[in-house]
């Protein structure tokens, strides 16, 4: 395979180089252990319950954002829904990983053991025991579903077609309202999302598709 003719072909592959330095940013904030943790929580986290179920579509978001990432790549005659989407996860991801840096905070809302054990509480054990209860405010998982609905559902392949919109939003509402029925974050952490994402993607939708210029169709 000629190596520079792929990459002049699919030059936006480049952006894949941000994941290992996200994970590995994301991983050092993660096993930071020697400093105060501010705790998050406000009284609307009282209200909601616990209820297992809902780490179907927290796992779902896995799903959710690596089909719509996959199906914007190959669109290559629109490539700036591609891009754009691109680009609003990695500022909305960074600027998260920034405040975790300067404003280390956790939750500590997590449940010490499980009164109803079954399949589902098993998934949620081992998910605890591989994420930390720190760094939540504001919710990466709940930005990044927003962020893959909106892309996805302005993308010029799925724009017109309302019902696969619909589904979309609503996967994306469920797998909010999953990371606080797991208690994985407070609703605090994703108001702070939805309002990172409402500065960055009118910024990036507005100002970034005429800098890119769309692949000739064939």
């Amino acid at each position: 395979m000629n190596i520079k003719k792929f990459l002049k072909n699919n030059i936006h592959i480049l952006f894949i180089l941000y994941l290992p330095i996200y994970l590995f940013c994301f991983s050092w904030l993660e096993s930071r252990t020697n400093i105060p943790f501010a705790a998050i929580h406000c009284i609307i986290d009282d209200w909601i319950p616990f209820c297992e179920i809902f780490i179907i579509p927290y796992l779902l978001w896995f799903l959710y954002v690596t089909v719509v990432l996959v199906y914007l790549y190959f669109q290559k005659k629109h490539l700036e829904d591609y891009y754009c989407y691109v680009i609003t996860l990695i500022l909305g991801m960074s600027t998260c990983l920034f405040i975790y840096l300067i404003f280390p905070n956790a939750q500590n809302m997590r449940p010490a053991e499980f009164s109803h054990p079954n399949i589902f509480t098993d998934i949620i054990r081992f998910i605890y025991a591989k994420d930390t209860n720190t760094n939540v405010l504001p919710s990466i998982h709940v930005y990044n579903a927003i962020a893959t609905h909106v892309a996805f559902a302005s993308s010029h392949g799925f724009r017109n077609c309302k019902w696969i919109k619909r589904a979309s939003l609503t996967l994306c509402s469920l797998i909010c309202l999953s990371t606080m029925f797991l208690k994985q974050h407070s609703f605090l952490d994703v108001i702070t999302a939805l309002g990172l994402f409402m500065i960055y993607s009118p910024l990036v939708y507005r100002f970034l598709p005429k800098y890119f210029k769309k692949t000739p169709e064939d």
